[in-house]
């Protein structure tokens, strides 16, 4: 079975830490890497595809160090990157040929397979240019499956897509998963809410957690509130409270926080979901989730 170790990675730029002694193990399945912007996730994941070097510490694939051998990990590696470029002049069809052969694949018939496991086969032939953002995600998907690949990595991958795009997106990850290893790096907590069987935190470069949802989730019961008072008072308890949501309705505005014991008067508790466990290991009330009276909620 495949098998990808992190063991104490660092990474500096200059005089920005990047990451700080970050260790994981990760086994077949979909590993969620979670952080907000600017956490590291992006520089992790760079490092593990080897398009990036440590300052300290290993990335092992197998038992043996990338640095002794990096092209062992590169022939079963599948990366679709945060920034994924295509050329808009080309039919999906071309475009993947053209990477087919980039990489030494003779891939033809692999390619009418991808282009309907990504539900592409009736746009095959047009122009990527005429593509949605959702459509050029499926492609990069593809292109980062040409080789079956035993390692995949997708960073940042619902990014910009409508909601429908991300929720199709996200099943397509865990139709992927199977037999091989699936890492989405993201800041989106329900796309690996979705799709993950564990979930890795990263906040300021460091490792904040790595386990299962469930205890996560564990780590938060009886902490989350719900909770409606005037929009004045709103403002207070955003300045001592973590808030995860704020609601804005004629009555008041509507308040789902993390605190260790009632916030207010009137205040209920409720169970937790994974965007509060989330919030409790990130902090910051800054980052809470704004609505207005005509909002679904």
């Amino acid at each position: 079975m495949s098998r990808l170790e992190i063991r104490d990675v660092s990474k500096r730029y200059g005089d920005v830490q990047a990451l700080r002694d970050v260790s994981l193990a990760v086994d077949r399945g979909v590993l969620g890497l979670l952080g907000p912007n600017g956490a590291g996730k992006s520089t992790l994941m760079r490092i593990v595809a080897t398009l990036a070097r440590p300052t300290q510490g290993r990335v092992i694939w197998e038992g043996r160090p990338l640095s002794e051998d990096p092209d062992r990990l590169r022939s079963v590696l599948g990366y679709l990157p945060q920034a994924f470029g295509v050329y808009p002049k080309l039919t999906a069809r071309e475009f993947l040929r053209y990477l087919a052969a980039a990489k030494g694949l003779a891939a033809d018939d692999r390619i009418d397979e991808l282009l309907s496991l990504v539900n592409l086969h009736e746009a095959a032939d047009r122009r990527l240019e005429t593509f949605s953002g959702g459509m050029r995600q499926r492609v990069g998907v593809a292109q980062a499956l040409l080789n079956d690949p035993e390692l995949l990595i997708v960073d940042e991958p619902t990014v910009g897509l409508d909601p429908e795009e991300r929720v199709r997106f996200r099943g397509l990850l865990s139709e992927l998963s199977g037999d091989r290893i699936v890492v989405l790096s993201t800041h989106i907590v329900s796309d690996v809410e979705a799709a993950a069987e564990r979930i890795a935190v990263l906040e300021a470069g460091r490792l904040v957690a790595d386990a299962p949802p469930g205890e996560l989730l564990a780590a938060v019961e009886g902490r989350v509130w719900k909770v409606v008072v005037d929009p004045d008072r709103a403002a207070e308890l955003r300045s001592r409270h973590p808030v995860a949501s704020v609601l804005h309705r004629p009555g008041g505005a509507h308040l789902r926080l993390l605190a260790d014991e009632a916030p207010a008067p009137g205040a209920e508790r409720v169970d937790p979901g994974l965007e509060d466990a989330y919030l409790a290991l990130v902090g910051g009330g800054g980052g809470a989730r704004e609505a207005t009276a005509g909002a679904a909620g």
